[in-house]
């Protein structure tokens, strides 16, 4: 049961560091590049798609003290799902208004 932990850790790690240097550069994956047209929203909703993994890992391995299953439950699925909900967004056209 551990590997399936470390390795849910790993992969949130990695959304992290994706999202940070979505954030701090505009870069995203090659796979995504042609459909991200807000690449910092992207990056927010990697940033908090990735803290949930991480946290459940800091749970479980009890680095930090677990709360309520209630809270841990709907806590970090709210996080999951606004990241998603961000990703989402950031493939979303622009308007074509003129200023």
């Amino acid at each position: 049961m551990e590997w399936v932990v470390g390795s849910g850790m790993f992969l949130g790690l990695l959304a992290i560091a994706l999202g940070m240097a979505s954030i701090r550069t505009g870069w995203t994956l090659p796979g995504v590049r042609r459909r991200v047209t807000r690449p910092r929203i992207y990056g927010l909703g990697a940033l908090l798609v990735g803290a949930p993994c991480v946290i459940q890992g800091l749970f479980y391995f009890h680095f930090a003290p677990s709360p309520s299953w209630e809270f841990h439950f709907f806590g970090t699925n709210a996080l999951m799902f606004s990241g998603l909900l961000l990703m989402g967004v950031s493939q979303m056209r622009p308007s074509r208004r003129r200023s």
